[in-house]
């Protein structure tokens, strides 16, 4: 069986089903219908207190609720476990668990949101968390990447503005090889700059963007080279200089 069948049954074993297009508790209020959001708040947390699973199971039933009710919450859980005194987790399934839902087809915004409000805005965790999901392996998704791997680069470099410049400029200068990651990265250097949490250096990053194949009339583009080439790190530093920018 496939993770999120797993999940559902286990689900199905605390008397939670899927009813037509929602949830409903058999045992508690049967004539509830439950979000799979719901679900997510008031069943995640016990995936890491069932004893019969060992870590690793724990880890890998997390990740399978998280494909099956696709909600955030199941990602705080995840690091909340990672992070606290039951931590950490097994590295190598957390992270490979995080790799392998940023490369697949389907929608990935519970992953993304949770790398940028979560593991890369944290001081503690950035480092790991972004080496973790892009960093270690650049090079290779650059020069050998398969279609996969490149929905993972894409992913992550988008959601990356709260990462420190230091930490992730090497990658971004890597990326800018391969076209097919030009516009994602340029969603890079945008939320490096326009996020609340937001890194750049604005000469390197102005000397990456104009490296950048990028039709013309990409929206904030403009605004964006303006803004650098006049050494402003963070849109929150000088919110004038961009709404300047713009006349």
């Amino acid at each position: 069986m496939s993770t999120e069948d797993d999940a559902r049954s286990w689900l199905a074993e605390r008397g939670v089903v899927e009813v037509g297009d929602g949830w409903t508790d058999v045992e508690e209020r049967p004539e509830r219908r439950l979000t799979a959001n719901d679900v997510a708040h008031s069943r995640a947390g016990e995936v890491f207190t069932d004893e019969r699973l060992d870590r690793a199971d724990q880890v890998r039933l997390a990740f399978g609720l998280l494909d099956l009710l696709d909600g955030y919450w199941v990602t705080c859980v995840i690091r909340s476990v990672d992070q606290g005194s039951d931590g950490p987790l097994p590295p190598d399934l957390l992270w490979e668990g995080c790799r392998r839902r940023l490369e697949a087809e389907r929608d990935a915004e519970p992953v993304t949101y949770s790398l940028w409000v979560d593991w890369f805005e944290d001081h503690g965790t950035v480092a790991t968390a972004f080496a973790q999901v892009l960093g270690n392996d650049i090079d290779r998704v650059v020069t050998e990447g398969s279609d996969a791997q490149l929905r993972r680069a894409g992913r992550v470099l988008a959601c990356s503005g709260p990462v420190p410049w230091p930490l992730k400029e090497k990658v971004y200068d890597t990326a800018i090889r391969l076209p097919a990651l030009h516009a994602p990265l340029f969603k890079g250097l945008l939320n490096s700059y326009y996020d609340v949490y937001g890194d750049l250096e604005p000469t390197a990053a102005l000397a990456l963007l104009v490296r950048l194949r990028l039709p013309a009339d990409t929206l904030h583009l403009t605004e964006l080279r303006s803004v650098l080439a006049a050494g402003h790190r963070n849109h929150y530093r000088c919110p004038h200089a961009w709404d300047a920018a713009n006349t």
